[in-house]
């Protein structure tokens, strides 16, 4: 009689070597964390209390002195507490492009972008602490103009028109701070960045309004902003005046340059080395 023998069967279970995927879901989901890390470095950089601390004294010396030194016409708080607001919105895309360059420069760029691998993520929280930069900036230089103003010895004026126009300069100064931080991510050193976007503002489309028919000038980048605050320039011309775009208009066109400078960032941020 033969004995058959049966051997048990051992089952070995592998372990599952699926890698792990990151999902939409994920990224959105890390947004408010990014967020808050934007906000922790904000607060650290010294460079922006030194640019808010500006801005007010800026805004409140421009009132006070355009309110004591021109007295050969009739000015009013309701139209002076803007007048700084140019400057301002320089302070507010300087302030942009530090919001990505002292990163870039300061090698903490690669430590976030391997916190965060999601590099759109981090887009968009620079992109919403930009925006809020532009709005207290706005706000600080405004409300320092009121008061240079008033302390140098202006009338309220008519104040029918000052809602409408304090939230265009606040729409101002929000874009500008976008757009240094269009131009921060394109150019990534800060000292460069800032250079270009001063020239660019202050001397190059100051030459080009000179010699450029009014139909062309009109629709430079900072043509377009400045054209937000409504304040007649003394250089104005008839023709100038006539073909001028409305304030709609100035914003569409000015967000549009925003927008496309943002893209182009966000775009080399993916393609470009961490470093």
């Amino acid at each position: 009689m033969t004995a058959i023998l049966s051997t048990p069967t051992t089952t070995i279970s592998q372990p599952d070597q699926r890698l792990a995927e990151r999902s939409r879901a994920d990224d959105f989901t890390a947004f408010p964390a990014v967020l808050k890390s934007e906000w922790i470095k904000l607060s650290t950089l010294r460079a922006n209390r030194a640019i808010l601390a500006l801005t007010i004294l800026a805004g409140g010396f421009t009132s006070w002195a355009v309110a004591t030194l021109i007295t050969d016409e009739v000015l009013v708080v309701s139209v002076v507490y803007i007048y700084s607001t140019v400057l301002t919105a320089v302070f507010a895309a300087v302030a942009g492009i530090l919001l990505f360059t002292s990163e870039a420069q300061h090698g903490t760029l690669a430590g976030t972008l391997t916190a965060q691998p999601a590099r759109w993520v981090i887009a968009a929280a620079k992109t919403v602490t930009a925006s809020t930069i532009g709005l207290v900036l706005g706000a600080g230089g405004m409300a320092a103009g009121y008061v240079g103003a008033v302390a140098g010895g202006l009338e309220l004026g008519d104040t029918s028109g000052m809602a409408a126009t304090t939230l265009w300069a606040l729409l101002f100064t929000t874009l500008a701070a976008l757009f240094g931080l269009g131009v921060g991510m394109v150019i990534r050193h800060g000292s460069g960045a800032i250079s270009s976007l001063l020239v660019c503002w202050l001397v190059v489309e100051n030459l080009l309004t000179l010699f450029l028919p009014a139909t062309v000038a009109r629709f430079l980048p900072f043509f377009a902003g400045n054209g937000l605050l409504a304040i007649q320039s003394d250089t104005a011309t008839a023709d100038s005046i006539a073909v001028a775009l409305t304030r709609p208009e100035n914003a569409l066109l000015f967000g549009g340059y925003t927008f496309a400078l943002l893209i182009i960032g966000t775009v080399l941020l993916y393609r470009r080395d961490t470093n």
